[in-house]
């Protein structure tokens, strides 16, 4: 268990700040101060990693645009491969990009979201004083009058079909967004790089062909990795939807607004980058 201190640690200072979080919006919320709190903590949390994912979206960028001398020099060194590498790292040196530019900033993102989310699925280092009992935890709060860790299995009477019925729509719908936008760029011959996984930015390659894989040689359009992943990147929005019926009403709150808040980061940082005489699909 010490391996795990600093964890433990970290979900207490959030417990303490989702407490105090909602025993000032009580005033405000009423019954339902545990649940905003939730909702404004993940907010806040995403804005300080904000510059983690501006760093991630300009380094997909910056990979996408040297894709085209990728896929040259691939074609011209196809047969060295040991020349190829030394001609790509040359390549993203000169451009200053780097082919892991866009997965760093995404594993710094990891241990504030895991944080996050075993604070709202397990309640560990919540000690209550918000609206319910003292000494009852974070998960014993309410909404709507159903407490915070009640789980999908534990029945739908009273308010809890409602509720975790609109929660879980609210998944499928960000879910199917996320997943068309992935399906288009697969289609389009790029990696869907906004694809989400529990409200998480999956981090990729400029393009299916330049991507930070190929800097040792990886597979191109040709092969079989880039088939597999445009048929299986599309499907993984859907994992948060599968992971919202096992978990605590807390952390499906904690789902919904990360997932919300990571496809408007989508909408307004991955808007298509449009090249000269090239027609903007507005559907994207």
């Amino acid at each position: 268990m010490l391996a795990f201190a600093p964890l433990h640690a970290a979900v207490g200072v959030a417990a303490d700040t989702v407490t105090w979080l909602a025993g000032t919006l009580q005033p405000l919320t009423g019954g339902a101060a545990t649940a905003a709190a939730i909702v404004l903590f993940t907010i806040a949390v995403r804005l300080l990693v904000s510059p983690l994912t501006l760093a991630q979206v300009r380094g997909e960028r910056r990979r996408a645009a040297l894709a085209p001398q990728v896929r040259d020099l691939q074609r011209r060194y196809a047969d060295d491969p040991a020349r190829l590498q030394s001609e790509l790292f040359g390549l993203y040196r000169s451009a200053g990009a780097s082919p892991v530019a866009g997965c760093l900033p995404a594993l710094l993102q990891a241990p504030f979201f895991l944080v996050m989310y075993r604070l709202f699925s397990t309640g560990e280092g919540s000690t209550g004083g918000g609206t319910g009992d003292a000494g009852a935890g974070l998960l014993a709060e309410r909404l709507a009058g159903v407490p915070l860790g009640w789980h999908l299995s534990d029945g739908l009477a009273g308010a809890a079909g409602p509720l975790f019925g609109a929660l879980l729509a609210a998944l499928v719908g960000l879910a199917w967004w996320s997943s068309r936008r992935a399906r288009r760029a697969a289609a389009a011959g790029t990696n869907p790089s906004g694809t989400t996984v529990d409200g998480t930015t999956v981090a990729g390659g400029g393009t299916m062909t330049g991507g930070a894989g190929t800097a040792g040689g990886g597979a191109t359009a040709d092969g079989a990795v880039p088939a597999v992943l445009g048929r299986v990147l599309p499907l993984l929005p859907y994992l948060t939807v599968v992971v919202a019926l096992v978990v605590p009403l807390a952390a499906v709150l904690y789902l919904v607004t990360t997932t919300a808040w990571t496809a408007l980061e989508q909408a307004v940082l991955r808007r298509p980058q449009v090249s000269a005489g090239q027609p903007l699909d507005r559907n994207s």
